[in-house]
């Protein structure tokens, strides 16, 4: 089982950036391919972004052209830089090591 770490999360006033870490206690398994999730209260899980395991991103309409993420194969981490910030961004924030190894998650909270 890969233990999936989340980090960066904090308190930051709207037009702010953040950046999220997710690391693997397997560090190969990063180059399988991760995604980042949010969960605002009250809420279903949505989909936030992904890297491929090739290097190929994606990302939700609503984060397009604010949020960019990252890999560092060195490190074994992958970033989710968000800048641009909403209140409508607040939520807890996941990480997926493809296939299915979820983190804890880390929140964010956006303030107007």
């Amino acid at each position: 089982q890969v233990r999936v770490v989340e980090s960066g999360g904090g308190l930051v006033q709207a037009g702010g950036s953040l950046r999220l870490s997710c690391t693997a206690s397997i560090r190969s398994a990063i180059r399988n391919g991760v995604a980042w999730y949010r969960q605002a209260p009250g809420t279903q899980r949505e989909w936030v972004a992904n890297i491929l395991s090739e290097g190929s991103t994606h990302y939700a309409d609503s984060v397009k052209g604010r949020f960019t993420i990252s890999r560092d194969n060195a490190e074994a981490t992958v970033y989710l830089q968000m800048n641009s910030l909403k209140p409508e961004d607040t939520a807890v924030y996941y990480c997926l090591v493809l296939p299915s190894s979820w983190g804890q998650g880390t929140q964010v909270t956006v303030s107007s």
